[in-house]
């Protein structure tokens, strides 16, 4: 074979004149004759194998030039012919290659069939994908979701695809590099190949499931051609730039990277790759199209599949940290995260890993403050994956976790989330204690650490102090030492002498030759060389019989270092008596071992201890804070919450059950999400209790759900309902025994404590209300134990076992038919009678609570409950009569008795006041509930008998010939009969209440003139539990009908305002919003006297009023007016949740369309009042909150207006400042800003003073920002205008230079601003006063709050025992009752100030 085959940059190269010995392509085949020259090209194939290829190239070729013009068919029959000679050549090769004597001629004709096979087979496949692609765009779903009809290529594609690759790769796994000269593969050969399968990986939907055998293929083809063909440094080119431009494919190339790095053994590639990506900078990955989320992707995904191979090339990467691309900054945060858990981690790290580890870890934790919060966000869920893979090291947990717990105040809800989420991984997951209380780890800290400390103690006590030896000591002393000898031995000067013979008293005689050798050491060790000489010299003239200062007896230089040396180390050979007695030398060294190992763990233990201590008191931060997000308005974030609590209440940490009550009322949301993971929650928590057989399962959840209920709220109990009700309609096999063991603790069968029965008789009329049988088959036994014989000795028990007997009644349930009553003498309600009689005389404090819910459960379950209670108000005034005549004192407490008794007017003897109270409570509840029973129980049953009425005539026999004429005519009368029937039924109810209930045949109006004499009286009559009853009662009384409100209405309003006791005051306010919801005509007049509540002196009623009045405006109850202002001021109240009860009724106002817009004016007008006092930052304070719901643009150029409208009649400095500032915290547009302009001349005049320019002044930087160039110009226009007239005052500015301003503001000409014009109707008052002539006057009015209506000359009361007889005098005088009248009359009060 005399020519070569080059594959070719471009396919029409191959038409051209080629070099020498270059195979050119001479015969194009014609579209039209391909199908002909295929059939040659097969018979080719069949009969001389894959070198057919050489001699049918150009058939192959032509259909390539043609590729567009040629057939379906001729496109798979040239495919399945290429694939078939590839897949021979794989077959024939091996053979051929294992040959040891190859010529040139035949290596060369194989080199040129394995080359043009391999190219034709590459272009036609890339061709092929090319037209798939544009075939899926064509039939690609469309609107509606159907599918378009794709061509039967589409169908086969794909696992054509697959069989191509597979033929490449067989070839490619074989050694043909040797046909090539030097085993040099030519680029262009792998470039071929290498093209095509990028091209392959182009396709958008490679990155899918279906595609995953195709791209596998793909990869390891790719894998091939990097380990035996060079294509390394291309492959990491080529990932890159397609990274760059293809995002889908970030996934793909990091399983490729991976599947190179690890199968291929090519792991530089890894390398290359994460090189070329931390070399690009902040700038380019700007740009837009950069790819800067596929790189990222890319690191995520890579840093996942081979962490390992990340850490020699992470030093690139971590400068992206401090990049601008917070995109690059989550990817390599994450690679960090994957690092520390799959190859950091353990305790087998060298100090170079450990190293690592810390660096990686301060990293991360640094950025937990990132600036961006999706970063912020991932690395916690980083630390998260790193909590649960326990990777984290212990000394880092106390730093993490309190990193954690401040992340929770996060901006971005995403980071909250994921911040509970590492808190509760921290908490399933720590390596401390199962049960985290700081409460109960205080005691043993405590005591493991006096522990260690004596430990310490006792260890210093035996252990010597140093370890040097003292010859040690002494050889490093000698050369001073003998420095000093030899200056001693020198003769002494006049000087010296004198300071011998001071010094020679130093040698005591009597103390011995050894106490001087002593000190003598111990002037050695403090360095006294020269004290230490001198006392040796003058030793052996003291005790010239000393051995050891016989050497001395002639003194030289040596002798003295001999004698000294003697004394400090000791003899060698013997451990003389000296060198024991030297002080401090360190002859022994004792040391202990097993109690220094002691020491250590001891330390261990304590160390442990503090940790767990610290870390319990991170969670315990972590919950409050955590338990004040139940309520927020994000769903994922109340859920995560909720998840949590659930988590901490698990590990039993302290405080964990007050989130888990806390989330309970959410079990009424609205999200349904949110609700169900509350239900979830509980379910896990005390429904799905752990125990080895039915009975221990049902006791553990008897006892958790018992947890609950001990000391649990009224509301708490109500949303538990709703859960045990649940479990109990639920179909389960521990219903019956959770009932059983139910049952045993209320009736005292296993011996339990007074709450937890208590919390047994509540969850048993829970499940009551799935299952009635629960308890109205044991009424009897319900009766027998807690309302028997000794049911005054726990009357809370008694109380709650009628609230579980309410559990089976109609009102309960809501049921409807035939009602389900009990009769009067039945056992039930003779105990209750009873014990509420006999309860009467007797001083309980919880007699009051059980009588509201016996008195209750009679109204609702007994036939004709009113004679039952009436019968039951004659026995308890008669015991309370009997009490009086006989003398009898309850409390045997003398001094308390005179205290808390009064002398009768009329008997001039002695009652007791707290059966009196209870007496009036008594009366007060049996009024209410017999209104309530009226208005529901009878006139439900009356309509149920009249439907059934009407139902049996209309299936009562009838003239059916008359029925079809009158038919339409019978329906008119029939719904009129109805509506009218109704009516009478309301009429007779309201008859009855009016006229009956108070009749003086009714017990009840008895007792009337009692209550209104103690009400009216608090002087005489001063004891607080009898004031505080007989108000309430007198309330309730209140509640029967119109005439009796009206008759007493003034009476409560004055204990409203005068009554000295808190706890009657927020009665009152709760009892009149009551009043006002049924009567609100009657209480209409006196509205302003409720709010005036806002700002008593006691927190408690503050709060209560404030309730009650959120209750009554948000349901449309009361008229929202100016004295809602008295809430606004609660803004600032210094009782913190008084002023979140403020802030949540704002909130709900402004739901409400334009509320707070259309009092806004009203309230900066009563807060600027200068009689109220109030100072400007707490004017501020509220201003700043209210000005927060005007959202909308028309609603801020109104105010615009109406506040410099309000400039003219503003009479103060202060009111000036006070309408500049709400200007300025107004959310300005550029209308409003124009409205502004057009009302200059409001408050040109007082812009001299500062308080009013600098606001002003503010509102043109704020729209500054982002303004455009031309109104720009405007502001900084108006700015001059309003800096001229503040430094020059308005006089001083000449009029010609502002005439100019206004007319190229097209502003009229003939406007002076030499003074503020008179408020007559100018242009700005024209344009409005049309549409609103009254809303005008009203703006105009003054900014001075009118004085309330009432008279000021009040009479003056006294709450005093010795008040005069006329109790009248304590009610308001019949000049201080508001009319039937708007409480808030503008009209009046502004006519009166004009006066």
């Amino acid at each position: 074979m005399s020519w070569d085959f080059f594959v070719p940059v471009c396919v029409g190269d191959l038409v051209k004149t080629g070099g020498i010995n270059q195979y050119v392509v001479h015969d194009v085949v014609p579209p039209k004759q391909l199908p002909t020259y295929l059939s040659k090209f097969k018979a080719a194939l069949r009969s001389q194998g894959p070198l057919c290829i050489l001699q049918q190239f150009d058939t192959g070729y032509s259909v390539l030039q043609h590729y567009n013009s040629v057939e379906l068919a001729v496109k798979e029959d040239t495919l399945e012919i290429l694939v078939q000679v590839v897949s021979g050549l794989s077959a024939f090769l091996p053979s051929f290659l294992v040959t040891v004597s190859i010529s040139a001629a035949e290596r060369k004709e194989k080199l040129n069939a394995v080359k043009m096979s391999v190219y034709l087979l590459c272009k036609l496949t890339e061709l092929l994908e090319s037209e798939s692609y544009r075939q899926s765009i064509i039939t690609a779903p469309g609107k509606g979701g159907k599918k378009g009809k794709a061509s039967g290529e589409m169908l086969q594609w794909d696992s054509e695809r697959e069989r191509v690759l597979q033929a490449l790769i067989q070839l490619l796994q074989l050694d043909i590099r040797s046909l090539w000269n030097l085993s040099l593969v030519e680029e262009e050969f792998i470039s071929c190949v290498t093209c095509c399968c990028y091209k392959l990986l182009e396709n958008p939907t490679i990155g899918h499931v279906k595609s995953k055998p195709t791209r596998d293929w793909i990869i390891h083809l790719l894998g091939v051609l990097i380990k035996k063909y060079n294509h390394l440094l291309g492959a990491s080119v080529k990932v890159i730039q397609l990274l760059q431009h293809f995002e889908q494919l970030s996934s793909v190339f990091a399983q490729a990277v991976s599947v190179w790095s690890t199968e291929y053994g090519a792991r530089a590639i890894t390398g290359e790759v994460i090189r070329e990506i931390g070399q690009k900078s902040s700038e380019e990955l700007a740009r837009e199209g950069s790819g800067v989320k596929a790189f990222a992707s890319f690191l995520s995904e890579l840093g996942s599949l081979i962490p390992e191979l990340m850490i020699p090339n992470i030093s690139v990467l971590i400068t992206h940290l401090e990049g601008e691309s917070h995109t690059m900054r989550v990817a390599v945060c994450e690679v960090l995260g994957e690092i520390l858990v799959r190859v950091l981690c353990g305790d087998g790290l060298d100090e170079s890993g450990k190293a690592d580890r810390d660096r990686f870890f301060d990293t991360l934790q640094e950025h937990l403050h990132d600036t961006h919060s999706h970063v912020r966000a991932r690395v916690l869920q980083a630390f998260t994956r790193i909590v649960n893979s326990k990777a984290l090291p212990l000394c880092r947990y106390s730093e993490v976790m309190e990193l954690a717990v401040g992340r929770l105040m996060d901006k971005s809800i995403n980071a909250v989330k994921n911040a509970i989420q590492l808190l509760a991984a921290f908490i399933a997951h720590n390596p401390y204690s199962c049960k985290l209380s700081s409460a109960d780890l205080k005691k043993p800290l405590e005591k493991e650490t006096a522990k260690l400390r004596e430990m310490k103690d006792k260890l210093e006590g035996k252990a010597p102090v140093a370890v040097i030896k003292a010859s040690e000591l002494w050889a490093a002393m000698m050369p001073e030492l003998l420095v000093t000898v030899r200056m001693e031995l020198e003769p002494p000067s006049e000087t010296e002498k004198e300071q011998q013979q001071d010094e020679d008293e130093d040698v005591d005689v009597e103390e011995g030759d050894r106490a001087t050798a002593v000190k003598i050491a111990q002037y050695l060790r403090v360095n006294k060389y020269r004290n230490a000489v001198r006392l040796c010299m003058r030793s052996h003239t003291c005790f010239p019989k000393s051995a050891i200062f016989a050497s001395l007896s002639t003194v030289t230089p040596d002798t003295l270092m001999n004698t000294m040396a003697l004394i400090f180390k000791g003899s060698d050979e013997d451990n003389s008596e000296v060198s024991q007695n030297l002080p401090a030398t360190p002859q022994k060294e004792v040391e202990k071992e097993g109690d220094e190992a002691e020491l250590k763990k001891q330390e261990m233990l304590v160390q442990y201890l503090k940790d767990t201590e610290t870390f319990s008191l991170q969670v315990e931060r972590a919950i409050s804070i955590i338990n004040s997000m139940l309520y927020w308005k994000t769903t994922s974030v109340v859920q995560e919450a909720v998840q949590f609590c659930v988590t901490v209440c698990e590990f039993s940490v302290a405080n964990s059950v007050s989130g888990v009550r806390k989330m309970l009322p959410l079990v009424w949301s609205t999200d349904a999400a949110i609700k169900d993971a509350v239900v979830q929650a509980y379910r896990r928590l005390y429904l799905n209790p752990q125990g080895d057989t039915i009975r221990m399962k049902a006791q553990t959840l008897v006892d958790s759900l018992s947890e609950l209920v001990v000391d649990a709220s009224l509301g708490t109990i109500q949303c538990l309902e709703e859960i045990v009700q649940e479990f109990f309609g639920s179909s389960s096999n521990l219903q019956s025994t959770v009932v059983q063991v139910l049952w045993e603790r209320f009736t005292g069968k296993r011996e339990t404590s007074a709450l937890h029965r208590r919390a047994a008789v509540l969850l048993l009329g829970m499940a009551a209300r799935a299952e009635r049988e629960v308890v109205l088959s044991n009424i009897d036994t319900l009766c027998s134990v807690a309302l028997g014989e000794k049911v005054a000795e726990d009357l809370l028990l008694a109380r709650d076992t009628v609230i579980t007997i309410c559990s089976i009644t109609d009102h309960v349930r809501q049921s409807k038919g035939v009602p389900f009553r009990l009769p009067q003498d039945h056992q039930l309600f003779t105990c209750l009678t009873q014990a509420i009689a006999d309860g009467v005389v007797m001083e309980n404090p919880y007699w009051h609570s059980f009588m509201e819910q016996a008195v209750r459960l009679i109204y609702f379950l007994a036939e004709s409950p009113d004679q039952l209670c009436s019968r039951l108000l004659q026995r308890g005034a008669r015991l309370l009569l009997d009490q009086i005549a006989e003398g009898g004192e309850i409390n045997k407490d003398a001094g308390q008795m005179q205290e808390g008794s009064q002398e009768s007017d009329e008997q001039g003897e002695q009652v007791n006041c707290v059966c009196l109270a209870q007496m009036l409570a008594l009366c007060g509840c049996v009024a209410f509930w017999q209104v309530s029973h009226l208005e529901r129980s009878v006139s439900t049953e009356l309509r149920r008998r009249r439907g059934e009425t009407e139902e049996r005539e209309e299936k009562g026999p009838s003239n059916k010939a008359k029925q079809t004429a009158n038919e339409s005519a019978i329906e008119e009368d029939m719904g009129l009969i109805g509506a009218s029937a109704e009516d009478t039924e309301a009429e007779l109810i309201r008859k009855i209440c009016e006229t009956e209930l108070l009749a003086e045949e009714n017990l009840l109006c008895a007792f009337l003139p009692l209550l209104v004499k103690v009400c009216s009286s608090p002087g005489r009559y001063s004891h607080p539990q009898l004031t505080t009853a007989a108000c309430l009662a007198l309330s309730q009384y209140m509640m029967i009908s119109p005439s009796m409100c009206e008759e007493n209405i003034r009476l409560m309003f004055t204990v409203l305002e005068r009554s000295a006791l808190p706890v009657v005051r927020a009665n009152a306010i709760i009892a009149l919003g009551d009043l006002i919801v049924r009567f609100p005509n009657i209480l209409e007049p006196w509205t302003q006297n409720l709010y005036a509540r806002l700002s008593d002196d006691v927190p408690s009623v503050r709060q209560t009023a404030v309730i009650v009045l959120t209750q009554l405006v948000l349901k449309d109850v009361l008229k929202v007016k100016g004295q809602v202002s008295e809430v606004a001021v609660l803004l600032i109240d210094p009782e913190p949740h008084i002023t979140s009860l403020a802030l949540n009724f704002f909130n709900e106002l402004s739901t409400k369309d334009n509320a707070i817009y259309n009092l806004l004016p009203d309230i900066i007008s009563r807060l600027s009042d200068p009689e109220r006092g109030m100072t400007s930052e707490d004017f501020n304070t509220i201003m700043k909150q209210l000005f927060s719901y005007i959202t909308k643009e028309r609603q801020t150029e109104s105010l615009v207006e109406k506040l410099c409208q309000r400039f003219r009649t503003a009479k103060t400095e202060r009111q000036w400042c006070d309408l500049a500032m709400s200007l300025s915290l107004l959310s300005m547009c550029e209308r409003g800003f124009k409205r502004l302009q057009e009302c200059w001349e409001c408050y040109s005049d007082k812009l001299t003073e500062t308080g009013v320019y600098q606001p002003l002044l503010s509102i043109t930087t704020k729209l500054r920002r982002g303004a455009k160039p031309q109104f720009k110009a405007q502001i900084d226009e108006f700015e001059k205008r309003l800096t001229a007239v503040h430094t020059r005052g308005l006089e001083n500015v000449e009029s010609p230079e502002l005439d100019e301003e206004n007319q190229n503001e097209g502003g009229s000409t003939d406007t002076t601003v030499k003074q503020t014009p008179v408020p007559t109707r100018g242009r700005t008052r024209t344009k409005r006063g049309q549409a609103k002539t009254s809303g005008s006057r009203c703006g105009d009015d003054s900014f001075v709050t009118p004085q309330k209506s009432r008279c000021s000359k009040k009479p003056v009361i006294t709450f005093s025992s010795d008040e005069e007889e006329d109790e009248e005098e304590a009610v308001m005088a019949e000049s201080e009752t508001p009319k039937v009248t708007t409480p808030i009359a503008r009209t009046s009060r502004r006519a009166r100030l004009r006066n």
